[in-house]
């Protein structure tokens, strides 16, 4: 402050000095460049004043990180006096993959993802049929132990969002599942072991399963007493998930669930897998490979003969479309 005082009192007494001796002295035209008395004090007072700068403090990195993906597969088909038959048809394909991902250094993270898919063929002599339906959220919480292993707890919820039927040959649809019917929530407390980025290996010996059907008509089907809408699991959940970007144009994502219920059968492993394989063709267009892979001894099928039991499960969807993804998808 005592600094800009003197400076601003020095200046005012140049330019009066200035002022003085304009008006004792006639100014010649070749003199403009010259500095008088004044302006030359000024210069001097200035260049010994030191001003001071300021330098705005960098912005902290984000420790969020995130991204999307987005598939659309479409087809459609028409047919003319087509001499061995079929159906006018259209189908559709959609998957969306969001994860949002928090950590702290190397010590903490929290990771979040929710995939979602619906498609559908709907033929036009025949009927719309549901092909494709899947609502998962994924969220783990972990905190570094020792080395690459973390304390977790991890949680899931797996459902659909429509009806779903079985259509048999000449008799009205079956309604097999709905929303909510079934859903499965799980919550594990484990270990994390992290060997490098792209593997995670999750071990929760303690893990509740809470398998709701909301629809009583349905509650067989899925293992739980008719009068209940909700059934409780408690066992070791034990879990792989892989998720490896190759090459720019190449990507690939498992996860392998196993449940074994101490109040169940311990021996009856339940099995969820899910496979999703992606190779991007250009910026907008992709191909992609989807397999979902599930065996629950509590899921009640019907084969072809009407013979009724627990089944393995397998759904393969190839599809070629639309892709484009925000974020950390792109790295």
């Amino acid at each position: 402050m005592l600094k800009k005082f003197l400076l601003v009192f020095f200046l005012i007494l140049a330019f009066s000095l200035n002022a003085q001796e304009k008006k004792g002295a006639q100014v010649k035209p070749d003199s403009s460049y010259n500095l008088s008395v004044g302006q030359e004090l000024s210069l001097i007072i200035a260049s010994q004043v030191e001003l001071p700068q300021f330098t705005p403090p960098e912005p902290e990195p984000s420790r969020w990180t995130g991204g999307t993906l987005v598939q659309i597969g479409f087809s459609q088909l028409s047919l003319t006096n087509w001499a061995s038959g079929g159906y006018d048809n259209v189908a559709l394909n959609t998957y969306l993959n969001i994860y949002r991902n928090y950590a702290v250094k190397e010590n903490m993270y929290w990771e979040n993802r929710l995939q979602m898919a619906y498609g559908f063929i709907n033929s036009f002599g025949d009927r719309y049929k549901k092909s494709d339906d899947k609502f998962i959220f994924d969220s783990k919480l972990g905190y570094r132990a020792f080395n690459n292993f973390f304390a977790a707890a991890s949680f899931n919820l797996r459902t659909q969002m429509t009806n779903g039927f079985s259509y048999p040959r000449d008799k009205e649809p079956v309604l097999l599942s709905k929303p909510f019917a079934p859903a499965y929530f799980s919550l594990g407390i484990g270990m994390d072991y992290k060997p490098f980025k792209p593997l995670s290996i999750n071990f929760s010996p303690l893990t509740g399963n809470l398998v709701v059907v909301e629809k009583r008509e349905l509650r067989k089907r899925y293992g739980n007493p008719v009068d209940k809408s909700t059934k409780l699991e408690l066992g070791a959940q034990f879990k792989v998930e892989y998720k490896h970007k190759i090459d720019p144009k190449l990507n690939i994502n498992s996860t392998l669930n196993l449940f074994s219920d101490y109040l169940g059968q311990p021996e009856n492993i339940k099995v969820f897998w899910d496979l999703h394989v992606n190779s991007k063709l250009n910026k907008y267009f992709s191909v992609s490979l989807r397999t979902n892979l599930v065996y629950d001894d509590d899921i009640v099928i019907e084969d072809k003969d009407g013979n009724s039991g627990p089944r393995l499960q397998f759904k393969e969807i190839l599809s070629v479309g639309f892709s484009y993804t925000f974020g950390e998808f792109k790295k």
